[in-house]
Parts: structure tokens; sequence; C-alpha cells
């Protein structure tokens, strides 16, 4: 594991006991405000002190309070991106980034400050200084920094809540390329379901100081039980499927488990492999194969679960393929279809309902 987390710490009106392992890859922490998201990544950071607990990041302790161990801040090697991108307004960008490498060990494995810059777009940046840069182009600076002090372990809290969605999308690819090329692990605090779907690879769930459940995201995310965290109008599967071909018609041709689907257009080549968030929202259920119907995208599924809520709605977990999917349906749509675990139906999905925000790298 790369990094082991067990905090309790008493803030007088509030009380956080987590307890989670981090493997590598993405770890998002994800939860409302004031879950206590925000103070797990302090005391990882060793800016909080935990009333109890141990965190180990690559074998190494950081903290453990029952030997009086506690690494100050500096000695941790661990990269902090901030909501805010706190660059030096005085110095160019270049500059800021050198504040990151002055930082590294000498020794220290990492990558080059040239393919930092490349794998983050800036080399048209390099002269200015940050009054000159849009938030998003200060936040990948920000980021590129805390890469360049070659970290053992990146923290991001919340590193795009401070951008329109615009400016979301368009660093986010970014982000993805980082967590493939770099394999740097990543410990991501975010209340976006968008951005789990699109970035992580271990969800923890974190409920009042408390971690809900913790697992591969891609199955947390389409766990029914789970709804009530991501909120209904957040509420979306993830499947991975790879670009086939690109249509004339301004459509994209995905190739995934349980058949063929198309999107609208994705800059991405043949071959390249994606993820692809479906909102539960958008998912229609029939329960025979349905012709003279506009849907393109139309998948054979297997019911695997189904939760009915406290009002009209319910939801139906289904397998496609080996893939998970979430249908939000009405609880008389599934008394009249007659609904049930185990029954075989057709799921269908309009291709122009695939928002681009919701499609990105794998």
């Amino acid at each position: 594991m790369t990094l082991d987390v067990q905090l309790a710490h008493d803030f007088g009106g509030f009380a956080l006991d987590v307890e989670f392992a981090a493997p590598d890859g993405v770890t998002v922490l994800f939860g409302r405000s004031g879950s206590g998201k925000t103070s797990v990544v302090n005391a990882v950071a060793g800016i909080l002190r935990p009333d109890r607990g141990k965190v180990m990041a690559q074998g190494i302790v950081l903290t453990d309070t029952a030997r009086g161990l506690h690494l100050p801040p500096f000695r941790r090697r661990i990269g902090y991106v901030f909501q805010e991108p706190r660059l030096f307004p005085h110095l160019t960008v270049a500059q800021n980034l050198g504040f990151g490498r002055w930082f590294a060990p000498r020794n220290a494995a990492g990558a080059s400050p040239e393919r930092i810059i490349t794998l983050l777009g800036l080399e048209h940046l390099l002269a200015r200084r940050p009054l000159a840069l849009s938030g998003g182009e200060k936040q990948r600076v920000a980021i590129g920094r805390a890469i360049l002090s070659k970290p053992r372990l990146l923290l991001m809290d919340e590193p795009l809540a401070a951008l329109d969605a615009a400016r979301r999308d368009e660093i986010l690819p970014y982000l993805e390329r980082l967590r493939e090329e770099l394999g740097l692990p990543i410990l991501y605090v975010s209340h976006s379901a968008v951005e789990v779907a699109r970035l992580a690879t271990t969800l923890v769930l974190i409920e009042g100081g408390r971690v809900r459940k913790a697992g591969p995201a891609a199955q947390l995310m389409a766990d029914p039980a789970l709804a009530p965290a991501f909120g209904l109008r957040e509420l979306g599967a993830v499947i991975r499927a790879e670009v086939a071909a690109h249509e004339d018609d301004g459509l994209t041709r995905l190739t995934a488990s349980a058949g063929s689907l198309w999107v609208p257009h994705v800059d991405m080549a043949p071959g390249t492999h994606l993820r692809l968030r479906v909102p539960a929202s958008d998912v229609t259920l029939a329960l025979r194969r349905p012709e003279g119907v506009s849907a393109l995208n139309i998948l054979p599924a297997r019911i695997t679960a189904i939760r009915r809520g406290d009002g009209p709605g319910a939801l139906v977990q289904l397998d496609c393929g080996g893939e998970l999917l979430l249908a939000r349906v009405t609880q008389r749509s599934v008394e009249g279809m007659g609904l049930a675990p185990g029954m075989d139906l057709y799921v269908m999905l309009k291709a122009l309902s695939v928002a681009p925000q919701n499609m990105g790298g794998d």
C-alpha cells in the first residue's frame, strides 16, 4: 500500500475518526463540505497533529502518536496543491516552478522539469507572471511546482473548486495525463462526481468524520446503497471503453464490453481507452429490444440489485457485459415492468445525452 491512514482527532464540536488504505493511483476523498476531508489531508501533510493515530507513506512512518513521532511538514516530502494556487506574484511561471525544484532532494527520483512543463502544457507561459494567467493556468503552474519538489505523495485539496465549469473541463485532461504517465500517488479531495469519475482509481466516502465506505471507484459509484452520498442529481456509474472510429456524421463509435456505443465526437485517436460516466437519469429500461426508436445505444443487461427510495423513485443496478450501470426509474415502473434481480432486459442511452465532461482518458 502507498498510504495507510488511521486518525482520530477531537475538534470540540466535531470528531474525526477515520481509517483507510490508499493503493497506487488516485485516491479520492469524497464527501460533503464539513465532513472532515481537508482535516485528513492536513494530517497527512503534517499540518494537523492528530490526538491519536498513525500515518505511513510508502513504508515511511510520518505520524505515530503512540511513539510520540510526528515529522514536520518539510521533512515529509509531500507536495500539496490547495484550492487557491498560492503562486508568488512577483515571479514568472518559470521562477515559480523553479521554487519547487529548490525543495527537491538532490538524489530523489522524479520527472524532469521539461517533462512536467510539457505534460501540463506550460511551454508558452514560462515568461508570464501570475497576474497574466487564467485560473486554470495558475492551477496548472501550482501543480507543476508541487510535482517538481519530487514528492513521494501528492495531496490535492479540491484544486478545481475555485474554477468555473469551463476551466475545470480544461484542466481535467492534464490531471488524467499526470495520473497515467507519472505514476505519482495522489490523495485528492473533491465533492464533484465528475472529478471522481474522471480521476479516481480508489474512492473513500467520508460522512461526519467517519469513513462510510472505501474501495474501487467504479464499484462504489454503481452501488445503489451509496446513492445518498453522491446525491441523486450527480448519481452515475463509470464504464470503460475504447475509441473504435470517428463517423462522418460527427459521432464517435466506442467499443465497450457490452457492445458498441455512439457518443458526440471525442478528440481521441482510435485505440485510445477512456472512461465514460453515465448518469443514472439518462438510462432507460426496456423488457424487449426496442425497434423504431431514436436512441442509438441499446445494450443487453441483467438486473443485479434494486433500491427503492422513500419517494416515488428507485435505483436499478445493471450488469452490462461485466460493467455496472445505474438506472433511475419510478417505483411505478418497477412494479409495472415486474423488475427484479436476475432479470434480463435492455438499456437505452441517447448518444447526445453523453456530455463531453463525462468522458476522459483511462
